[in-house]
């Protein structure tokens, strides 16, 4: 489904952030990209977004050429693709129905397609009782699963999700990694950064390991050793 070929990013004046990494992710899989900090694992998924463009090397997405991708062409591309940050990303002055609703308005969706679509998705993450709260009225694993209901509404092939339990207590931890799980059973492939020892552990999922720009490991059931 996705295909790195021998990537690398190079920012100036002479900052190498990937070195000539390759890997495949299969459709359906769920793999954890880990690393300490700076180690590329946010160059890796800018460049899956095509938020940035490499030094060398082709990234494929279902057979296409990434960087081949016309302008006009790149919102349907980002599309297939949901993201899930570090730090939510909500619209503060929206509650969690129209966070949820906005990322269908903006690909243009009917009234009718957006009340049908979003309590389902609010149901599926667990927050049907929530609709109605603001950003400010919610707990840090409410504001994630909101970010994740978010990403989910408009059907992702694959979910990406930096960083996404850094802000986190244990508890809701837990809760958005059990999330992550389901999604992943319904079939949507999984591409999990992270360097949180625990949920890398506790997974016992394919693990390719970053250290300064390079692919160190690359194991199916793999550990963070660090």
């Amino acid at each position: 489904m996705i295909k790195f070929e021998n990537i690398t990013k190079i920012y100036p004046p002479n900052i190498v952030a990937l070195e000539d990494v390759n890997f495949e992710v299969q459709k359906g899989e769920f793999v954890l990209i880990v690393g300490r900090s700076g180690a590329g694992k946010t160059t890796l998924i800018k460049l899956l977004l095509r938020e940035e463009e490499p030094t060398k090397g082709k990234i494929f997405f279902e057979g296409e050429d990434v960087f081949s991708i016309p302008k006009k062409r790149l919102p349907s591309y980002r599309q297939k693709i949901g993201v899930i940050f570090q730090d939510y990303k909500l619209l503060t002055t929206k509650n969690v129905y129209e966070n949820v609703a906005y990322a269908m308005e903006v690909m243009g969706a009917q009234e009718a397609e957006i009340k049908r679509d979003v309590p389902k998705v609010l149901e599926l993450v667990g927050l049907e009782d929530k609709a109605y709260n603001f950003p400010a009225e919610l707990s840090g694993g409410e504001k994630q699963r909101t970010a994740i209901a978010r990403a989910l509404i408009v059907r992702p092939e694959v979910l990406v999700a930096d960083e996404p339990t850094g802000n986190l207590d244990p508890y809701h931890t837990k809760d958005i990694i059990e999330l992550l799980q389901k999604i992943n059973s319904f079939g949507t492939t999984i591409i999990l950064a992270t360097h949180d020892r625990a949920i890398v552990n506790s997974l016992e999922k394919r693990v390719i390991t970053l250290e300064k720009g390079k692919i160190i490991r690359d194991e199916e059931k793999g550990e963070l050793l660090f």
